[in-house]
Parts: C-alpha cells; structure tokens; sequence
C-alpha cells in the first residue's frame, strides 16, 4: 500500500471517529426513522448453511446482528473505518450474546483483506453495503474491490437512498440538504456503474425501488 494511500485512509477513520464519537451513542434510535430498507435486504439476503456474509460499513453492527437472529446457520462479519462507532458495536454484540458469532474489524472499504483480518480461507459469499456507499467517497473502488473478492456466483447486496422520485419537491430538497449536512448523498452514478458493470459481464444486476424512489435495493450476482 502507498503512502498517499495510508495517510488517505488514516485521515478517513480520524474524520469518521469525529463524525461517531458521540453520536454512535443514539445512532440507531435516530436512524431507524429513515434508514428504510435495511430489513427488506436482511430478509432477502438469504445466507445458505455455511456461507459467508460481511457487511463493509457496519456501524453499530445492527444489521449484523438481525441477520444474526434470522440466519444462524451462517457466519457473519463486519468493518468499519470508525474505531469508535465498533465500540458501539462490539457492545451490542457482547449484549445480544453473540460475541463469538459476528467478527468485527477496522479496515476500508476499498482495501480491506478478509484473509488477514478474519482468518478466511475461502472467499466471501456475499458483501453488504447498507447506507455506505453513500457516505464512502471512493465508493467506485469499494464496489471494484467487493467484486474481486467474491467468487463466481458471489453477492454484493446494497440498500442505499434514492433519487426521492416520488416524493414531493420539498420533501427531496430537504432531505439532500439535510444528508449534506452529515457528508451523506444521493449518487446516481452508483447504479449506472453497476449497469456498466453488467454490460461488461461481469455479472447480473438486479435493482427495485423501494418507498416511491427514497431508497433502493441492489443485487450484483458475480459472473460465473
């Protein structure tokens, strides 16, 4: 890794611990009202026996953990840039009981090694982005990086907010202004990639608005 990339990288988990330091405490009493989606992902994420499934961006490890309750059968493990937002998470984990169930690391969306921090010895089944990819800058070379890491057949799984199509002006205007405010937005480039991306077989999309266009579900199945 270079220079330039690790000082990146620092500065992104520096900026991220700023960001949670405090507000990991009532992220998810405030977020539930507006991270829609989430749970259409978990239940159709659909883990077989065995497999493995990490979430990149796992924040307080909620999801992690409801996947967790609704698919024991499967092995589950998360990143995170924040060092202080997998404090959160690793409390949650330890109180639902789960503390040797779901592996929680440090690492970067775009660089992260499941060998090293996890100990596989096979690669991934299926990688989750749930509301990251729109607070990851280098959010192009995080899907890149997902794919390379996936076998044929393998998932990226994402839920993410959309373009507010059918909700009214007002309502869109605010909502993007107040994301702005947390570093949060709305690309549309990330699905026009993932189009491109099916185009140059290098797999199959498939995508569902969810809420009149406020978020959306992505499913990328890695070519065989």
């Amino acid at each position: 890794m270079s220079s330039a990339l690790k000082q990146s990288e620092e500065q992104a988990r520096q900026s991220m611990d700023r960001m949670y330091r405090w507000t990991r405490h009532v992220y998810d009493a405030s977020r539930k009202y507006y991270l829609l989606g989430r749970d259409i992902l978990i239940d159709r994420l659909r883990p077989s026996a065995g497999e493995t499934v990490c979430e990149v961006g796992c924040g307080t490890a909620r999801n992690l953990i409801c996947m967790r309750k609704k698919y024991p059968q499967a092995k589950f493990y998360g990143l995170d840039a924040s060092e202080e937002m997998l404090k959160t998470a690793q409390g949650n984990i330890k109180r639902e009981g789960f503390g040797d169930a779901i592996m929680l690391r440090q690492a970067f969306s775009q660089t992260f090694d499941p060998a090293a921090l996890f100990g596989l010895e096979a690669p991934l089944d299926k990688i989750v982005f749930s509301y990251a990819l729109s607070i990851i800058p280098p959010w192009q070379e995080s899907l890149d990086h997902a794919l390379d890491l996936l076998p044929p057949g393998g998932e990226i799984h994402i839920v993410d907010f959309g373009g507010q199509e059918g909700m009214p002006p007002l309502f869109r205007k605010f909502l993007f202004w107040w994301l702005k405010m947390f570093h949060v937005y709305h690309k549309p480039e990330i699905l026009e990639y993932l189009k491109c991306m099916g185009q140059d077989k290098k797999g199959t999309l498939h995508y569902e608005s969810l809420f009149r266009g406020y978020a959306y579900r992505a499913v990328f199945v890695k070519a065989v």
